[in-house]
Protein backbone atom coordinates (compact mmCIF):
# COMPACT_ATOMS: atom_id res chain seq x y z
CA UNK A 1 0.00 0.00 0.00
CA UNK A 2 1.40 3.64 -1.08
CA UNK A 3 1.95 6.07 1.85
CA UNK A 4 -1.30 8.26 0.86
CA UNK A 5 -3.36 4.54 1.32
CA UNK A 6 -2.24 4.36 4.63
CA UNK A 7 -2.61 7.73 5.55
CA UNK A 8 -6.42 6.95 4.21
CA UNK A 9 -6.46 4.04 5.83
CA UNK A 10 -5.70 5.55 9.81
CA UNK A 11 -8.41 8.63 8.86
CA UNK A 12 -10.86 6.34 8.47
CA UNK A 13 -9.63 3.75 10.93
CA UNK A 14 -9.83 6.92 13.63
CA UNK A 15 -13.46 8.26 12.26
CA UNK A 16 -14.66 4.23 13.34
CA UNK A 17 -13.11 4.65 16.70
CA UNK A 18 -14.56 7.71 17.96
CA UNK A 19 -18.02 7.36 15.91
CA UNK A 20 -19.46 5.11 19.10
CA UNK A 21 -18.03 7.64 21.30
CA UNK A 22 -19.79 11.01 19.59
CA UNK A 23 -23.20 12.61 20.96
CA UNK A 24 -25.02 15.50 19.52
CA UNK A 25 -22.87 17.49 22.18
CA UNK A 26 -19.68 16.35 21.52
CA UNK A 27 -16.96 19.23 20.04
CA UNK A 28 -14.26 17.36 18.13
CA UNK A 29 -10.36 18.56 17.48
CA UNK A 30 -8.88 18.30 14.33
CA UNK A 31 -5.46 18.69 13.52
CA UNK A 32 -3.25 20.04 10.53
CA UNK A 33 -1.58 18.29 7.58
CA UNK A 34 -2.31 15.31 5.13
CA UNK A 35 -3.52 12.64 7.16
CA UNK A 36 -5.49 15.07 9.37
CA UNK A 37 -6.86 16.05 5.50
CA UNK A 38 -7.82 12.63 5.15
CA UNK A 39 -9.55 12.20 8.37
CA UNK A 40 -11.55 15.57 7.85
CA UNK A 41 -13.16 14.57 4.70
CA UNK A 42 -13.93 11.17 6.57
CA UNK A 43 -15.31 12.86 9.60
CA UNK A 44 -17.68 15.11 7.05
CA UNK A 45 -19.59 11.88 6.46
CA UNK A 46 -20.59 11.56 9.81
CA UNK A 47 -21.00 15.19 10.76
CA UNK A 48 -25.21 14.99 12.04
CA UNK A 49 -23.27 12.47 15.04
CA UNK A 50 -21.66 15.57 16.34
CA UNK A 51 -22.03 19.29 17.15
CA UNK A 52 -19.08 20.76 15.47
CA UNK A 53 -15.04 21.40 15.23
CA UNK A 54 -12.13 22.84 16.37
CA UNK A 55 -9.24 23.73 14.39
CA UNK A 56 -5.34 23.67 15.23
CA UNK A 57 -5.25 26.06 11.90
CA UNK A 58 -6.53 28.18 9.53
CA UNK A 59 -6.22 25.91 6.75
CA UNK A 60 -8.02 23.20 8.61
CA UNK A 61 -10.66 25.79 9.54
CA UNK A 62 -11.14 26.65 6.15
CA UNK A 63 -11.45 22.89 5.17
CA UNK A 64 -14.16 21.99 7.73
CA UNK A 65 -16.07 24.61 6.51
CA UNK A 66 -16.23 23.73 3.42
CA UNK A 67 -17.43 20.49 4.43
CA UNK A 68 -20.33 21.88 6.52
CA UNK A 69 -18.58 21.72 9.56
CA UNK A 70 -19.20 24.44 11.99
CA UNK A 71 -16.00 24.98 13.37
CA UNK A 72 -16.25 26.99 16.92
CA UNK A 73 -13.24 29.43 18.84
CA UNK A 74 -11.82 27.43 21.50
CA UNK A 75 -13.02 30.34 24.06
CA UNK A 76 -16.74 29.30 23.09
CA UNK A 77 -16.81 25.78 24.29
CA UNK A 78 -16.33 24.11 27.57
CA UNK A 79 -14.03 21.52 26.22
CA UNK A 80 -13.17 19.31 23.28
CA UNK A 81 -14.11 15.57 23.66
CA UNK A 82 -11.59 13.76 21.28
CA UNK A 83 -8.59 15.26 19.20
CA UNK A 84 -7.49 13.64 15.77
CA UNK A 85 -3.95 14.88 14.86
CA UNK A 86 -0.75 13.52 13.05
CA UNK A 87 2.71 13.38 13.49
CA UNK A 88 6.26 14.04 12.27
CA UNK A 89 7.43 11.31 14.59
CA UNK A 90 5.98 8.77 17.40
CA UNK A 91 8.09 6.66 19.65
CA UNK A 92 6.58 3.72 21.35
CA UNK A 93 5.72 5.69 24.71
CA UNK A 94 3.34 7.88 22.40
CA UNK A 95 5.45 10.88 22.97
CA UNK A 96 5.61 12.51 19.69
CA UNK A 97 7.27 15.68 17.04
CA UNK A 98 4.63 17.66 15.45
CA UNK A 99 5.00 20.83 13.76
CA UNK A 100 6.44 20.11 10.38
CA UNK A 101 3.26 22.30 9.02
CA UNK A 102 3.65 24.67 11.71
CA UNK A 103 0.47 24.84 13.61
CA UNK A 104 2.28 22.71 16.88
CA UNK A 105 1.11 25.72 19.45
CA UNK A 106 -2.38 25.63 18.61
CA UNK A 107 -2.08 21.84 18.01
CA UNK A 108 -0.86 21.72 21.82
CA UNK A 109 -3.50 24.35 23.20
CA UNK A 110 -6.27 21.62 21.14
CA UNK A 111 -4.47 18.99 22.78
CA UNK A 112 -4.56 20.27 26.10
CA UNK A 113 -8.39 20.43 26.21
CA UNK A 114 -9.26 17.24 24.68
CA UNK A 115 -10.56 14.73 27.23
CA UNK A 116 -8.54 12.20 24.24
CA UNK A 117 -6.18 12.67 21.99
CA UNK A 118 -5.71 9.77 19.03
CA UNK A 119 -2.66 10.21 16.92
CA UNK A 120 -3.16 9.03 13.43
CA UNK A 121 0.26 8.13 11.73
CA UNK A 122 1.45 5.82 8.56
CA UNK A 123 4.55 3.44 9.79
CA UNK A 124 7.29 6.10 8.49
CA UNK A 125 6.60 7.86 11.49
CA UNK A 126 7.43 5.32 14.14
CA UNK A 127 10.97 5.84 15.54
CA UNK A 128 12.57 4.01 18.78
CA UNK A 129 14.17 7.62 19.65
CA UNK A 130 12.71 10.59 18.71
CA UNK A 131 15.09 13.24 16.93
CA UNK A 132 15.32 12.00 12.99
CA UNK A 133 13.11 14.69 12.31
CA UNK A 134 13.74 18.20 13.28
CA UNK A 135 11.97 19.42 16.55
CA UNK A 136 10.10 22.46 15.46
CA UNK A 137 10.46 25.63 18.07
CA UNK A 138 8.04 27.78 17.40
CA UNK A 139 9.45 31.63 18.72
CA UNK A 140 8.64 35.12 18.68
CA UNK A 141 10.74 36.91 15.85
CA UNK A 142 12.74 39.45 18.00
CA UNK A 143 14.03 36.01 20.17
CA UNK A 144 14.85 34.08 17.42
CA UNK A 145 18.96 34.47 17.38
CA UNK A 146 18.94 34.16 21.09
CA UNK A 147 16.54 31.17 21.21
CA UNK A 148 18.83 29.98 18.35
CA UNK A 149 21.93 30.01 20.79
CA UNK A 150 20.11 28.60 23.62
CA UNK A 151 19.35 25.98 21.53
CA UNK A 152 22.79 25.12 20.44
CA UNK A 153 24.25 24.43 24.24
CA UNK A 154 21.06 21.71 24.33
CA UNK A 155 22.82 19.86 21.82
CA UNK A 156 20.85 21.22 18.89
CA UNK A 157 21.79 22.80 15.46
CA UNK A 158 19.14 24.95 14.94
CA UNK A 159 17.71 26.36 11.36
CA UNK A 160 15.84 29.12 10.57
CA UNK A 161 12.40 27.88 8.57
CA UNK A 162 12.61 30.95 6.00
CA UNK A 163 9.87 31.99 4.49
CA UNK A 164 6.89 30.44 7.20
CA UNK A 165 5.14 32.80 9.45
CA UNK A 166 2.43 30.63 12.01
CA UNK A 167 -0.90 31.52 12.12
CA UNK A 168 0.60 33.61 15.32
CA UNK A 169 2.99 35.57 13.30
CA UNK A 170 5.37 33.73 14.40
CA UNK A 171 8.66 32.18 13.38
CA UNK A 172 9.89 28.60 13.53
CA UNK A 173 13.22 27.21 14.02
CA UNK A 174 13.63 23.60 12.80
CA UNK A 175 16.43 21.81 15.28
CA UNK A 176 18.56 18.90 13.56
CA UNK A 177 20.50 16.42 15.38
CA UNK A 178 18.59 15.95 18.71
CA UNK A 179 18.61 12.19 19.95
CA UNK A 180 15.94 12.98 22.41
CA UNK A 181 16.26 10.27 25.08
CA UNK A 182 13.86 12.19 28.04
CA UNK A 183 10.98 13.87 25.77
CA UNK A 184 9.10 15.19 28.86
CA UNK A 185 12.48 16.65 30.29
CA UNK A 186 13.39 18.50 26.98
CA UNK A 187 9.98 20.00 26.22
CA UNK A 188 9.75 21.51 29.33
CA UNK A 189 13.77 22.96 29.30
CA UNK A 190 12.97 24.22 25.57
CA UNK A 191 9.71 26.21 26.72
CA UNK A 192 11.67 28.00 29.50
CA UNK A 193 13.96 29.75 27.30
CA UNK A 194 12.81 33.34 26.69
CA UNK A 195 11.35 33.33 23.28
CA UNK A 196 9.92 30.41 22.92
CA UNK A 197 6.31 29.90 22.35
CA UNK A 198 6.39 26.08 22.37
CA UNK A 199 8.12 23.83 20.91
CA UNK A 200 7.09 20.39 19.02
CA UNK A 201 7.31 17.95 21.23
CA UNK A 202 4.32 16.34 22.88
CA UNK A 203 5.73 14.72 25.85
CA UNK A 204 3.89 16.01 29.06
CA UNK A 205 0.26 15.64 26.90
CA UNK A 206 1.44 13.06 24.69
CA UNK A 207 -1.10 10.89 22.65
CA UNK A 208 -3.76 8.79 24.23
CA UNK A 209 -4.00 6.73 21.43
CA UNK A 210 -2.08 6.08 18.37
CA UNK A 211 -3.71 4.55 15.18
CA UNK A 212 -0.38 3.44 13.16
CA UNK A 213 -0.98 2.43 9.44
CA UNK A 214 1.05 -0.67 8.40
CA UNK A 215 1.38 -2.85 5.48
CA UNK A 216 -0.57 -5.26 7.01
CA UNK A 217 -3.32 -3.04 8.42
CA UNK A 218 -4.11 -0.41 11.35
CA UNK A 219 -2.41 -1.25 14.63
CA UNK A 220 -3.65 0.79 17.99
CA UNK A 221 -2.00 1.00 20.67
CA UNK A 222 -3.15 2.76 23.79
CA UNK A 223 -1.05 4.83 26.35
Amino acid sequence: MTQDGLKQAVAQAAVDYIQPKLELESIVGVGTGSTANYFIDRLALIKHLFDGAVASSEATAERLKSHGLPVYDLNSIDGVSVYVDGADETDRQLCLIKGGGAALTREKIVAACADEFICIVDESKRVDVLGQFPLPVEVIPMARSHVARELVKLGGDPEYRMGVVTDNGHEILDVHNLSIIDPVDLEAKINQIAGVVTNGLFAARRADVLLLGTSTGVEKRVL
